[in-house]
């Protein structure tokens, strides 16, 4: 890339976004956003703890997320921002709130960066030992920056491969599945949906309260469904594009979670102790005695994580990007090359993702741990300013003449009921020894962060009053 290409516009700091996705872009954005490792790995941690009744803890975490997405898509799609929710809220709530919640989406992924780096590090350490897990770390990281530095277009093109190999091994896992259960797989012999409620204890072995426990972890799998209303903005027709994808969020969530985990629990017994170790799309092959499976499924790992770690480096800049256009991060983040992209925010964001894996490989493991807590409940967080910012924002919307074109469902009731819902599973975290620690943590940085807002305010108003002077 040469110097010209980074070069700013007659001198000055340019600080605008281009349209550079295409629709193929942000269609398989969004269709795709919501698929990470979580999907392929961590769902057997779920499925271990819960039984066949995980499937209402998905079921219960993707009607939320359906519900958030819809209030997010109204106002995205009245007003498309590359800051999305963070925007929102500060008009709707205040600075204080846009301030926070901001900064604390963008430590959310900047600490995505390091867990998918070091995820995909291990994959390739397994198939070339002889070199570091830090290495592959880094180099994977600086890889997909340089991705994310050239132009927007190129971060969507490579996520939309990355988008479509997930897609597709999701709908080719679905269907071998269901032609196993059918009977239709030679030499398989399963027992069948009749698993689901009748062996191994029935359909909640272990009763509904670790249902309860297996929703948070189902929840926290959905985080990045909201990240297509951000890449939206940089699209030619963002209002369309948003409508669109907020609309597919309900099928996706039902195809790519519910059917699949459907298809897991009705041939892997839950109890099996190597659906929390290999992960349940692994364990689900093995059983259908397909050749290869953990080499398969290491593959759509790698190519899963790679994706969210694309995202993450992305999201967080743009996050990053849209703090500092408000006049909420350092000034020269805000500025743009001549491919508009927010070189300085995207470098940013990826050196702290570069610091926190150095700190994981080579500092006290304590350190790391209590870093991710920082982050544990921030996706509750953001869906309760998304649902406060929406209760607040219809009105400041049509009092300024807005037509909504895409509205939340039977408003306000049931924005209320979001946000009822999620107070009361913040709540139930704090009562959990295994979650007390991260809404603990999580809280106190939200309050670290607004009093680091309220003092910049406070310094800046100083530093712009000049006392009238009389002659």
């Amino acid at each position: 890339m040469s110097k010209s290409h980074y070069k700013e516009v007659g001198g000055q700091a340019n600080s605008s976004l281009a349209p550079g996705l295409k629709q193929r872009h942000v269609t398989m954005l969004s269709i795709a956003g919501v698929i990470g490792a979580g999907l392929f790995v961590g769902s057997g941690h779920a499925i271990a703890a819960a039984g066949p009744a995980v499937l209402i803890s998905y079921l219960a975490a993707g009607t939320l997320v359906v519900l958030v997405m819809r209030m997010l898509g109204e106002m995205a799609v009245a007003s498309p921002d590359t800051g999305s929710f963070s925007t929102y809220a500060n008009r709707a709530i205040g600075p204080w709130a846009g301030f926070t919640i901001g900064w604390l989406y963008w430590w959310f992924w900047v600490l995505v960066i390091p867990l998918e780096a070091i995820a995909a590090a291990a994959i390739l350490h397994s198939w070339f030992p002889a070199i570091d897990t830090w290495m592959f770390a880094l180099s994977i990281t600086c890889g997909l920056t340089l991705t994310n530095l050239y132009s927007v277009a190129r971060y969507g093109e490579f996520e939309f491969w990355f988008a479509l190999v997930k897609v597709v091994a999701i709908i080719a896992f679905i269907v071998l599945c269901a032609i196993a259960l059918v009977g239709a797989l030679p030499n398989t012999e399963l027992s069948g949906f009749g698993a689901l409620v009748s062996s191994n204890g029935g359909f909640a072995p272990n009763g509904y309260g670790p249902v309860l426990g297996a929703l948070l972890t189902t929840m926290f799998s959905f985080m990045g469904t909201e990240i297509v209303t951000i890449a939206a903005a940089e699209s030619h027709n963002p209002s369309k594009q948003i409508a669109r994808a907020t609309n597919s969020v309900i099928w996706r969530i039902g195809l790519f979670y519910l059917v699949s985990i459907f298809m897991i629990v009705s041939i892997v017994p839950w109890n099996d102790p190597a659906l929390a170790t290999v992960g349940s799309y692994q364990r689900a092959l093995e059983y259908l005695q397909i050749p290869h499976a953990k080499f398969i499924v290491d593959i759509v790992v790698l190519v899963a994580v790679a994706s969210c770690l694309n995202s993450a480096i992305y999201t967080a800049s743009r996050m990053l990007f849209s703090l500092a256009k408000r006049g909420e991060a350092p000034e020269f983040l805000k500025k743009t090359t001549l491919a508009k992209v927010p070189r300085q925010a995207v470098i940013a964001s990826t050196i702290i993702g570069c610091v926190t894996t150095i700190i994981n490989y080579f500092a006290p493991e304590k350190l790391f741990s209590f870093l991710l807590a920082t982050s544990g409940a921030v996706a509750l967080l953001v869906y309760l300013v998304i649902a406060v910012s929406q209760l607040r924002m219809r009105k400041k919307l049509l009092a300024h003449g807005h037509t909504l074109d895409f509205k939340m469902w039977l408003y306000p009731g049931l924005t209320w009921a979001v946000i009822v819902f999620i107070v009361g599973a913040l709540g139930f975290m704090l009562t959990l020894p295994a979650h007390q620690g991260e809404v603990l943590a999580t809280a106190g940085l939200a309050l670290a962060i607004v009093a680091t807002g309220f003092a910049v305010k406070r310094r800046e108003t100083r530093t712009t009053w000049r006392p009238e002077v009389h002659t």
